[in-house]
């Protein structure tokens, strides 16, 4: 409690004197976008020696046929994207640097969007949401101090539709292979009375899946009302959905991926996730004078849902004694949680000095339980609906960060960040697996950073950064590894150059990520398809990043990444086969050593653009005990996308059409999967595995409808 009382009357102390200076007057030739100041606090300047990548609305529309976030930041440095259905709608996955989803920090309008408990992000929850987003910036690495879970291996930050000054509206409706469907419609009222904007979308995403029955439904909403002047924005927002998805996430046995790829081992007819999201955000920026501004941002959460489960002839004692023994049985179960955040920070900039001091506070509660909702020998007295287990969590966060860029010569700008953090998580009652979970844990995180950037010339200019971050255990990891499951660290060192020109812009950088207790991958799966992960004493990714944009011709231009990496556990001790061996230095599970993408864009006029699309991904292991049948083989995936403009005098302002041919040359492959191979062996062993195969050649075709 001291700490707190420390960290707000430091808060206290940096807000006094703008309340001094409230009423001077704003610097009238402040040009900085009203909307971006909302991302201002997790976001770093081009220049910073922070390694990012900046992803405007324009690169969006180019992909945006319906497929889900991840899919289309599969072209970034390092990213390597995935989805259950095989098409890259509904439950899909993005993995940074071999970093899976629980260390990806995901922030909107700077609210925290991981789910607080699990650490992971579920895009199926935004279906369209790709359509209302103005920008986002991915960080690779720590990056900066962010809102919410820790970044363990990247953050990215989203910011949602800009004010617009004019009325107007879209209309935009795609179809494509497997039965998807895209239609979603928008509108903004453009500023009234200088003042007033409102503006919203709808959204209807409907796909079969290429794998058997993986189907999505996906509908969404979002809306925002704004206020602006000279020194005010305050926006409302809210958005979310309803999505149902049939379950594909246990994969394929390597019998089955050879007899029929897009087979289902599921056959119960519901056999589906049912999830229903809705977010409330306010935020107000205000600029004080020339010097000062503050911003808050207030977000509400409500989620509820259920997935639903065949299972026959199962044991009373996994059903807490509500049915007798062999009894088939059908349930549900259910997350009901509610997610409450407040953030402020303050800015002060003057001259060659920019600080930023915030603090944020969240509290997450959800209920965990299962209910029976038929079996076919129920126990005596139970009835429909009777819960076999509960358990009821509540996690608090509250961090406080404070920031500073300042440039220390004409040619040398230092940039220093400090965060602090305080995580408390409690839960109590039984898993899903009838056994008792009683946690407790209190984690006090100080996470400092250090970078310096120094422009050689116009052109070309180099970087330099350390980060220091902390990140506690997540449910599962309490659930599977009871009290042995420690926190982890991470030491995060970057080395950059970056070359601006006429016809060449590229990124190179190199990094060195030192890990202590790193919680990784086992490569096994829990009973509702997450990984399960454990703790590593000592581990590294090692790495060299290239990103360049090339102006060939004209007409012709080339955009290419490339990630060469070793991503290692040290002297790896596990328990197998009823023994303890070491077996030295391994690869980290899921952390491909190669992955590259390579574009090639023709654009003859503004009307029309096409581009080939390459991507390859090395081959990597499901496990981290290097073992030859937990290996993943390397793939190569070719896409071609192409957009027209049909400028248009009468009733439409224009009419695009958009096309993406996804898999061109039609390759097989398979870009995830599971093993048990770390604690099973002998003749069974490959029955013990599993794989999530991704769609063949397909299409997506759009066209937009813009007034």
């Amino acid at each position: 409690m001291k700490n707190y009382i420390l960290y707000l009357a430091l808060i206290v102390v940096a807000y006094s004197p703008l309340l001094a200076q409230k009423n001077q007057l704003q610097d009238s030739t402040q040009t900085q976008n009203l909307d971006e100041v909302l991302v201002k606090a997790v976001r770093v300047q081009p220049n910073a020696p922070i390694t990012h990548s900046n992803v405007t609305k324009k690169d969006i529309e180019k992909r945006n046929l319906g497929q889900d976030i991840p899919v289309l930041l599969n072209y970034l440095p390092s990213v390597v994207s995935s989805s259950d259905a095989g098409a890259g709608i509904g439950y899909t996955y993005l993995r940074v640097r071999g970093s899976d989803a629980t260390r990806v920090n995901v922030t909107i309008n700077g609210i925290p969007y991981n789910d607080a408990e699990s650490q992971g992000t579920f895009w199926v929850n935004l279906g369209d949401f790709a359509s209302s987003v103005e920008s986002l910036q991915l960080q690779r690495g720590v990056g900066t101090s962010t809102n919410g879970s820790g970044a363990f291996g990247a953050s990215l930050n989203i910011l949602t539709d800009a004010i617009s000054e004019k009325a107007g509206g879209q209309i935009a409706n795609s179809f494509g292979s497997f039965g998807t469907q895209k239609h979603s419609v928008k509108f903004s009222t453009g500023l009234i009375n200088n003042h007033f904007e409102f503006a919203g979308r709808l959204s209807k995403i409907y796909s079969d899946g290429y794998v058997d029955r993986a189907s999505t439904d996906l509908k969404s909403y979002f809306l925002q009302g704004n206020y602006v002047d000279d020194n005010t924005i305050v926006k409302a927002i809210t958005f979310g959905g309803k999505e149902k998805t049939y379950q594909a996430w246990y994969g394929l046995s390597k019998d089955q991926l050879e007899e029929d790829r897009t087979q289902n081992p599921y056959t119960y007819d519901n056999e589906t996730d049912n999830y229903w999201q809705d977010h409330y955000q306010l935020h107000w920026n205000e600029t004080l004078n020339a010097n000062w501004s503050t911003n808050i941002g207030l977000n509400y959460t409500i989620g509820k849902g259920y997935f639903e489960q065949f299972k026959d002839e199962r044991s009373a004692a996994d059903y807490n004694n509500l049915i007798n023994d062999d009894s088939d049985v059908i349930v549900r179960r259910w997350l009901d949680n509610h997610f409450y955040v407040a953030n402020a920070n303050v800015t002060y900039k003057k001259n060659s000095l920019e600080l930023i001091t915030g603090i944020s506070y969240s509290d997450y509660t959800n209920d965990h339980y299962g209910e029976i909702i038929w079996g076919s020998d129920l126990a005596s007295g139970t009835r429909v609906r009777d819960r076999y287990y509960l358990s009821i969590s509540d996690k608090s966060d509250f961090s406080i960060f404070s920031k500073a860029t300042f440039r220390m010569s004409e040619k040398l700008q230092a940039f220093a960040d400090l965060q602090a953090r305080f995580v408390h998580y409690t839960t109590t009652g039984l898993t899903s697996d009838i056994i008792p979970i009683d946690v407790d844990e209190r984690f006090d995180f100080f996470n400092p950073k250090l970078g310096f950037t120094y422009t050689l010339n116009p052109n070309n200019s180099i970087y330099a950064s350390y980060a220091r971050a902390h990140k506690e255990p997540n449910r599962n990891d309490f659930e599977s590894n009871a009290t042995d499951v420690k926190h982890e660290e991470l030491n995060d060192f970057e080395l950059g150059w970056r070359h601006e020109s006429n016809r060449l812009s590229l990124n190179a950088n190199v990094y060195y990520m030192q890990y202590n207790n790193q919680l990784v991958l086992t490569g096994a799966l829990d009973n509702v398809g997450e990984y399960l992960r454990e703790n590593v004493d000592k581990s590294y990714r090692l790495g060299l990043e290239l990103d360049a944009s090339i102006v060939l011709t004209e007409q012709l231009s080339l955009i290419s990444n490339l990630a060469l990496s070793k991503n290692k556990i040290q002297d790896l001790t596990i328990n197998r086969d009823g023994a303890v061996q070491n077996l030295g230095d391994t690869n980290i599970a899921f952390s491909p050593d190669v992955i590259t993408t390579n574009a090639l864009e023709y654009a003859p006029n503004t009307k029309f653009r096409a581009a080939l699309i390459g991507k390859y991904v090395g081959q990597q292991y499901l496990s981290n005990t290097d073992t030859e049948a937990s290996k993943l083989d390397s793939y190569f995936v070719t896409d071609f996308n192409l957009t027209y403009t049909l400028p248009v005098k009468n009733v439409f302002e224009s009419i695009v059409f958009r096309g993406m041919v996804n898999n061109l040359f039609d390759l097989e492959y398979v870009d995830r999967g599971y093993t048990y191979l770390d604690t099973w062996s002998g003749p069974t062993a490959t029955e013990i595995q599993g794989y999530y195969p991704q769609a063949t050649r397909n299409f997506l075709l759009g066209m937009t409808l813009t007034f």
